[in-house]
């Protein structure tokens, strides 16, 4: 099996981009007077997931791109804490919002074991300052 070789070829390049697709969706039924508040929040913050993913993909030292994940897992944590206090205003339904949490959640641990596979890789070989996809 072969590495993939950019941001776009990565599974969770795919799962964070769905979830970036879903909050927009769901937002879109959010009250006008939101549109500068929460919903801008929760389009922020999953935009946030794919952008830092995509940006520490191209950076040129595995350090980076340890600390763009870690930039995007705390965005998908506020993105979770976004999601419950949407279904506590009532905002969005709890199914959709147990979905759309869920679908967070799936995330988190693809970029949890992207994290963890990268510092396997920074332990067996010194960094060469080339950025890497796995």
């Amino acid at each position: 099996m072969t590495s993939p070789h950019t941001y776009r070829d990565l599974t969770v390049w795919r799962v964070s981009l769905e979830l970036v697709v879903e909050i927009y969706r769901a937002t879109e039924r959010f009250p006008r007077s939101e549109l500068f508040g929460i919903t801008s929040q929760l389009r922020r913050a999953a935009v946030s997931v794919c952008a830092n993913l995509a940006e520490g993909n191209s950076r040129h030292s595995t350090a980076a791109y340890i600390n763009h994940i870690n930039v995007a897992l705390g965005s998908l944590g506020e993105l979770g804490a976004l999601l419950e206090i949407s279904m506590r205003l009532g905002y969005i339904a709890i199914d959709d919002g147990r979905r759309l949490t869920e679908h967070t959640d799936r995330a988190g641990r693809l970029f949890s074991g992207l994290r963890a596979a990268l510092k396997r890789r920074t332990e067996r070989t010194s960094d060469d300052g080339h950025g890497i996809a796995t």
